[in-house]
């Protein structure tokens, strides 16, 4: 009978081991699987942003079965029953984004979770998750793999953030530059340095508190130094960026 995969990015990051992934929203199983091929640790499928439903994220799933990529899903919105949805189509680790407190990540922790420790519906029997039965202890064995990764991007969430941290379902908080630098009044300019100010006091109090810190930059230099600073999980592209750019650049060079 089949085995529940462990997660490898839960233990990676428990470890400290620092993990570089990339952000896919091009919404599609065949460009997951050419990123699965890249050699990234993990790959955020993106639910919020990119034109993505729970179908194209499964076939996602799907594609990357192969991949030593750990798929990463960031639903739209932290609602309990698009965790559930998430987690029967076999996804270990999500991302939820605006987290602004420790009650709303006390509550995805156990929206992740089954009875008694959590609120998830009993429903694997017919899930991907449990390869739909043939993992038998699937509901004893899903919590000590599932993953959560909260989004902390507004200054509302920043003053929370000791109280996120002291939620122990909490594996790692996931900085978001862009919205938190426009919450803070500095739009567009991430590399503000009162925006660089407060990300680094965050980072240094997320890893004070045992646990992983994230974050995106495209900026390899500013990448490496938020990695020096203490970020454990960080995506350096996307690949929406990746095939525009590198088609611009193609097109510019033939052009006139």
């Amino acid at each position: 009978m089949p085995e529940l995969e462990k997660n490898r990015f839960k233990a990676a990051l428990a470890e400290g081991r620092t993990q570089i992934g990339c952000w896919v929203g091009l919404a599609d199983d065949y460009a997951a699987e050419i990123a699965g091929e890249a050699g990234f640790d993990w790959l955020l499928l993106d639910g919020e942003h990119a034109p993505n439903d729970i179908r194209s994220l499964r076939a996602q799933l799907s594609a990357l079965g192969r991949s030593a990529s750990h798929p990463v899903i960031r639903l739209p919105i932290g609602e309990g029953w698009m965790v559930k949805q998430a987690m029967d189509i076999g996804a270990q680790t999500l991302l939820i984004p605006l987290v602004e407190s420790g009650a709303q990540a006390e509550e995805l922790a156990r929206a992740m979770r089954y009875a008694p420790a959590g609120t998830r519906g009993m429903g694997a029997a017919l899930a991907r998750a449990s390869r739909f039965s043939g993992i038998t202890d699937y509901v004893h064995a899903a919590d000590a793999e599932a993953c959560l990764l909260v989004q902390v991007e507004t200054v509302k969430g920043l003053a929370a953030l000791d109280d996120i941290l002291a939620v122990e379902g909490v594996d790692g908080v996931f900085i978001g530059p862009a919205d938190l630098s426009a919450d803070m009044g500095f739009p567009g300019r991430a590399g503000a340095p009162e925006v660089v100010a407060a990300i680094t006091d965050a980072l240094a109090r997320i890893r004070a508190a045992g646990k992983a810190a994230g974050i995106l930059s495209t900026d390899e230099a500013q990448a490496r130094d938020w990695i020096a600073k203490g970020a454990s999980f960080v995506a350096v592209g996307i690949d929406v960026l990746v095939l525009a750019q590198g088609l611009r650049a193609l097109a510019a060079r033939f052009r006139g």
